[in-house]
């Protein structure tokens, strides 16, 4: 896979009261990446999970190492650096920089979800993997 990433400048507001960035956010940076991702190879979340029968694509399990603080002004750069497949989920490698600092590194398991009897179920990721290569991303 080709490293996908995107810029985002720290605002006042992503900061604790130490003045750096409060660590959940780094939580929804990921996973906004992966939604940029879905959007600009497959016309967003929506109309991916309409095209795959999916409910959606969510996250089963994220682990996260900090490494070094962002701060205000910063321009963080979070890129997704591999994905790994296998039958019922997919893992999302991300790496967070500031300039070439690391600031953290992520793991993030995610599944495409299914309604099948009458429940919510992790589905074959396949269809998934295949409209990602097929919009060359992977």
């Amino acid at each position: 896979m080709q490293n996908f990433s995107i810029d985002m400048r720290v605002s006042f507001g992503d900061c604790d009261p130490a003045g750096i960035v409060y660590y959940p956010n780094f939580f929804i940076w990921i996973d906004r990446v992966f939604h940029a991702l879905l959007h600009e190879n497959l016309g967003g979340h929506a109309r991916a999970c309409k095209e795959l029968g999916a409910q959606g694509f969510g996250a089963m399990n994220t682990e996260m190492s900090f490494r070094s603080p962002a701060l205000e002004g910063d321009l963080v750069s979070v890129q997704i650096t591999g994905i790994t497949w296998s039958g019922k989920s997919y893992s999302i490698d991300y790496q967070a920089h500031i300039g070439t600092r690391l600031v953290f590194e992520a793991v993030e398991v995610r599944g495409v979800f299914i309604r099948r009897d009458g429940r919510m179920r992790a589905g074959d990721v396949t269809p998934l993997k295949e409209r990602l290569q097929q919009a060359g991303c992977l």
